[in-house]
């Protein structure tokens, strides 16, 4: 074969591949296929620097990858705004219309349920592939992805351009990929949407492969397009050679909106993909820009998402489920029933008061939702079908896993018991972690480590750990071993309020327990309830869930305190100033450590807390803010930037 008989073979294996992957319209038989393209591969491994990046043979997996690394968008991946019925959508159309000169038109189309993926290409060529991550920072993903043969390797285009689209699973693919997963004795994918995002991050590209993925195009990042519709810029996109969606269409109207909606409702089963809405879009891109974005999402698209998927079963049985915070969950055993391709056994009762509310009982008949990737919940009792042979739930007293006693609180009911096998890792991880003991070294995935091969089984295990039984971990060598245990031991002498902290108490946070060690200093655990009611703050609920932790874990907190000596506070001078006895919350990231402004606001007598409310006096915000930002917004809250901040405490000092 010459190298230009060798370029035509991959042209027309590259026709054969679209025609089968993106028109699902097969030009020619597989072995007609498989052969033409073992003659390409052949003539590729035999002359490697003649292969064509773009040639079909490169999709196969190459190496196993050792991990993702981390890459970043060129411009960022926003979020969508969900809406869910007519009321909201026509408020969505109001606020988009009372803030552009112009009625705008509408592009719809389809919210697929899937793995969300930014593809860059360059000079034609797929250069990086990136999933969504939290919008500004990603994972590359570009191994995996040019397995997917919907993904082109070249298209016709040489300018930089981000196209951004979904991964996703055929519906019939997902049953046959369960299907094997179940004959090789694995664990079948919950749904479509898991089974795409896991097989988009395996770490072997060649298992990717095999996953008979699908790239739907949905939009654009970075371009230099100069189209002025949306429409016409997606248009573009298909004809470089991209899946158009089942349906992409345009309107005038909120009438013609909700007509499309009521159709693709209609329609939802009998389309190949799994769908939870459909994404409303302003067609003109310069209507887009005068909208501009919030916080989380443009304010020029929104899901209207796609009304949840009613079932009718049976309660077999009420299981008592222990978190690894130790809040006990209620959670119903169903008659097994399907919903949108998935066969539903379980469904999350949330809390005690919700049994009561509902006087849900084993046995009863109910109506269950499942809407996407929500958990599904039982929405309704059908009391009409009852027998008299129901049984009512208990409300539990004693942990189910370690038998202590509970800190009932109506809604919450938790297992305090730091022992606790259900809540013992969790646990260690929160002590050890930044805002307590700051244990170096000891994160999740070590904790998880030490907790599997028998080393820790409570946080009191960490101080009698052994450089010799560290060194038969995997991974640990002498240097790690060694700076563990220097971390471990290094705890000593903590300020008191992160010992309090460390330990983990419902309600009890890092404010309230500066609280605590200001006023009570190292004899904390010897107060009465009327001590801690008595502290500005606290309340009903925190006293009683303090008093109750200390009955459960004495021994074992004076253990602690005898090992690591915690160091009480000393009594802090107060210095005057604009944020003297207010509330402030920080949210966004600033020029130095949160930690270290939240000390400097705390020295001026500021009470800084995490939640905004309607006493909040201040949000003190730097870049990218939360949603902290937009609810102190909503409630008239006063927005101060860090350097407002500055410019206020500098005033008051001159």
């Amino acid at each position: 074969m010459t190298p230009q008989e060798y370029k035509e073979k991959v042209a027309l294996l590259k026709k054969y591949a679209h025609a089968y992957y993106v028109e699902d319209n097969p030009l020619v038989p597989d072995e007609v296929y498989d052969k033409l393209y073992h003659e390409v591969l052949k003539f590729e491994e035999e002359h490697p620097e003649l292969v064509l990046p773009d040639s079909p043979t490169q999709r196969v997996g190459g190496e196993l990858l050792e991990g993702f690394k981390k890459a970043k968008h060129i411009k960022r991946m926003w979020s969508m705004e969900d809406i869910f019925d007519h009321k909201e959508l026509l408020d969505w159309i109001a606020r988009v219309e009372k803030n552009v000169d112009k009625k705008p038109t509408y592009y719809c189309e389809p919210k697929f349920d899937g793995a969300s993926l930014n593809l860059i290409y360059e000079n034609g060529l797929l250069k990086q592939a990136i999933t969504r991550g939290d919008g500004v920072v990603g994972e590359d993903v570009t191994a995996n992805a040019k397995t997917i043969h919907s993904i082109p390797l070249r298209i016709d285009y040489d300018a930089l351009i981000e196209i951004r689209g979904e991964v996703v699973i055929r519906k019939d693919d997902f049953d046959q990929i369960n299907k094997e997963r179940l004959d090789a004795g694995e664990m079948p994918f919950a749904n479509p949407r898991n089974a795409a995002a896991g097989s988009l991050r395996q770490l072997d590209p060649k298992i990717t492969a095999k996953r008979r993925l699908f790239f739907y195009p949905w939009g654009v990042g970075e371009n230099s397009l100069s189209f002025s519709l949306l429409s016409e810029t997606m248009q573009f996109i298909y004809k470089l050679g991209f899946i158009e969606p089942p349906f992409h269409d345009k309107c005038k109207d909120v009438d013609c909106i909700e007509k499309e909606y009521e159709k693709t409702v209609k329609m939802r089963d009998s389309y190949p993909v799994m769908m939870d809405g459909m994404v409303v879009k302003v067609d003109e891109i310069a209507l887009q820009e005068v909208l501009g974005y919030t916080v989380k999402y443009p304010r020029w698209m929104c899901a209207y998402k796609f009304p949840a998927v009613e079932k009718m079963t049976k309660i077999k049985d009420i299981v008592m489920q222990v978190g690894r915070t130790g809040v006990i969950t209620p959670v119903a055993v169903l008659e097994p029933v399907e919903i949108e391709g998935v066969t539903v056994e379980r469904a999350t009762l949330h809390n005690f008061d919700e049994i009561e509310r509902m006087d849900v009982r084993i046995g009863d008949t109910v109506i269950i939702i499942r809407s996407g990737d929500v958990i599904p919940k039982i929405t309704k009792v059908l009391t009409q079908f009852r027998t008299g042979k129901e049984k009512k739930i208990e409300r539990p007293t004693h942990c189910p896993v370690c038998g202590k006693e509970l800190l009932d609180e109506g809604a919450l009911i938790k297992c305090q018991n730091l022992d606790c096998p259900a809540r013992v890792v969790n646990s260690i991880i929160y002590f050890a972690s930044k805002q307590c003991l700051n244990i170096e070294g000891l994160g999740k995935k070590i904790v998880e480590q030490l907790y599997e091969a028998g080393l820790i089984k409570s946080v009191l295990d960490l101080f009698a750990l052994q450089k010799e039984a560290l060194l038969q971990l995997e991974g640990f060598k002498e240097k790690k071993a060694q700076n563990l245990l220097d971390a471990i031991a290094g705890v000593k002498g903590v300020p008191c309020w992160r010992f309090v902290n460390a330990l983990g108490i419902e309600h009890i946070g890092e404010v309230a327990s500066k609280k605590i060690c200001e006023t009570f200093g190292l004899d904390f655990l010897d107060v009465d309830k009327e001590a801690l009611l008595a502290i500005e703050g606290f309340g009903e609920e925190m006293a009683e869930s303090f008093l109750e932790f200390v009955r459960v874990n004495r021994t074992l907190v004076e253990k602690l305190l005898s090992i690591i000596q915690p160091v009480a506070p000393e009594k802090r001078e107060i210095k005057e100033s604009a944020f003297t006895g207010k509330t402030v919350v920080l949210t966004g990231s600033m020029s130095r450590p949160r930690s270290e402004i939240k000390a400097i606001l705390e020295t001026m007598g500021a009470k800084v807390t995490n939640t905004v409310s309607k006493k909040t006096d201040f949000v003190i915000y730097g870049e990218d803010p939360g949603s902290k930002y937009e609810k102190a917004q909503s409630l008239g809250v006063r927005l101060l930037t860090e350097e407002e901040m500055h410019q206020m405490l500098e005033e008051r000092a001159s």
